[in-house]
């Protein structure tokens, strides 16, 4: 019988979703060599990596499925994401920014955007893009407790107030 990547695919879903990570990713590995171009058994295999706790894996694996499809936005944002947990912020920027010239709505990307900022402590910029998140998707909590935490490091108290308001209502 021979192996078809969408079944080691599955397999591997299974096996990972029980903790079974070196399996999973055994079986991603198997699959990949049989389709090499494609992004999703790159990606689950970068996710299989997240959850086992290796970054760098992840990382590569990602960065992979993103070459492949840059127009997927979950890996995108993923992608981005893993980068954010190593703290490679301009890695992170480089992604956020390719993945909004393809969909500028994207909140997810302008949150992660404002995140690199605030840890530069660059907390204007990080407001800016944090009130772009919001203003596309009202009720994105992250991006609301994140916009809230940088208004109380600017001593916005008003706008501070604003996000908490918001929050209420989620």
């Amino acid at each position: 019988m021979t192996e078809r990547s969408d079944t080691l695919n599955n397999q591997a879903i299974i096996l990972a979703s029980d903790g079974a990570y070196r399996e999973a990713i055994a079986c991603f590995k198997r699959a990949i060599v049989i389709d090499k171009e494609n992004y999703l058994l790159w990606y689950n295999l970068g996710v299989t990596y997240r959850d086992a706790g290796s970054l760098l894996d992840a990382e590569n694996a990602l960065e992979t499925a993103y070459r492949i499809a840059p127009e997927k936005e979950d890996v995108a944002e993923t992608f981005a994401t893993i980068c954010l947990m190593q703290k490679k912020l301009s890695k992170v920027q480089h992604i956020c920014m390719d993945s909004l010239d393809l969909n500028p709505l994207n909140p997810h990307m302008w949150n992660l955007l404002g995140v690199t900022e605030f840890q530069s402590e660059n907390y204007e910029e990080a407001s800016s893009y944090f009130e772009q998140a919001v203003s596309i998707n009202p009720y994105y909590s992250d991006a609301l407790y994140n916009l809230r935490d940088t208004y109380s490091v600017l001593g916005n108290s008003k706008g501070e107030a604003a996000c908490n308001a918001r929050l209420k209502e989620l």
